[in-house]
């Protein structure tokens, strides 16, 4: 019934293309890339002439702005004396909900 202009059509059609929009075979993927190959056996084989390597600038010791990270942040770690799993562990979830939340 209604369409729209031609104009805006045309600007429609060069959206990027979803896979809900194409046939089955579709796999957008990340933009990755591969690194290496995969051997018959299983294995991978790293390829190293296509391993990114990033080049870190001259002289950015001295460069005026700093990244919004400080520098002098001491890593925090947890406590989990005599508990095997540390901080992954489902009894000390419940715990520590009981003393915050008190008991049902």
């Amino acid at each position: 019934m209604f369409k729209p202009t031609q104009p805006l059509f045309r600007r429609l059609r060069r959206l990027a293309l979803t896979t809900k929009q194409a046939n089955g075979g579709y796999y957008k993927g990340t933009g990755s890339g591969s690194m290496g190959r995969h051997t018959k056996h299983g294995g991978y084989i790293v390829e190293w002439t296509k391993v990114r390597t990033y080049v870190c600038p001259e002289g950015l010791n001295e460069f005026p702005l700093s990244p919004f990270v400080t520098k002098r942040m001491e890593p925090l770690k947890g406590r989990f004396e005599g508990d095997k799993k540390g901080g992954l562990s489902g009894f000390r979830y419940l715990a520590r909900w009981k003393e915050e939340n008190g008991e049902d």
